[in-house]
């Protein structure tokens, strides 16, 4: 009930004639909106200002109190243009953005489409005031984003992960933040989950975490629901299965 299955070994189900599927597509747009959210609310500081209020600390006004980063006229880059990837570029054309993306192939049509730029993964992290994970979790793209990744990002950019957990080194990503590498992340996906509660992105201010809802819209999980049993019920009648990842 996912668009990933690397928690699934495909090459061990394949020797045992067991059919493995997915459910893409049906979670494409609530996902990127989930990921949209979360770098609006990391970008805007929405969860320490709600701690803050929370704790008592609003006793009066300041010119820079809980000030965040704009979004708009900024420029985000996108590490892996997929379907998620897409959806997420189109949220940004009503921000003004200039949009950069990595991919492992170049996609002409989307960069008409979306007026999205092409770019070196180095660039992308150089240039991108945020920088945005969609990508799936692959031998190529695990600890992708490491120390060497972080040092090569804008001091006041922001990290954002809907992809994968472990396509982040989350002990370099801690010392990026505390070293002032990068301003904050926002993440939906973590290499342990759930995450351990003394895990010290938990402990860090600039630190979103979600648990990993990026498809949890209820319209969205009724049918990644049916479709799953749709691939059942096609497999178990002796049919094909309609979105599988191991044929």
């Amino acid at each position: 009930m996912a668009v990933g299955f690397d928690n699934i070994d495909i090459d061990v189900a394949k020797q045992k004639g067991v059919t493995v599927t997915n459910t893409p597509e049906v979670l494409t747009e609530t996902t990127a909106e989930l990921g949209f959210t979360l770098m609006l609310a990391t970008a805007r500081r929405i969860v320490e200002a709600e701690q803050y209020i929370q704790e008592g600390q609003w006793k009066s006004w300041g010119p820079y109190l809980l000030s965040g980063k704009d979004v708009y006229g900024s420029t985000v880059g996108i590490f892996g243009m997929g379907d998620i990837g897409k959806a997420f570029a189109k949220r940004l054309k009503g921000f003004n953005t200039k949009i950069l993306y990595h991919n492992r192939s170049r996609q002409e049509a989307t960069e008409n489409e979306l007026g999205a730029t092409w770019v070196s993964f180095d660039e992308l992290l150089e240039e991108s005031d945020f920088v945005v994970c969609t990508a799936p979790l692959t031998d190529e793209t695990k600890h992708k984003f490491n120390a060497s990744a972080f040092e090569k990002m804008k001091s006041d950019s922001i990290f954002i992960n809907i992809g994968r957990g472990a396509i982040v080194n989350e002990e370099d990503l801690v010392n990026a933040l505390n070293k002032g590498q990068l301003l904050a992340c926002g993440l939906d996906v973590l290499e342990q989950e759930p995450i351990a509660m003394d895990h010290p992105l938990l402990k860090m201010p600039n630190a979103v975490i979600l648990p990993h809802i990026g498809s949890a819209s209820e319209n969205t999980r009724n049918n990644m629901i049916q479709l799953c049993v749709d691939n059942i019920k096609a497999v178990l009648n002796n049919k094909s299965a309609i979105t599988p990842v191991n044929s």
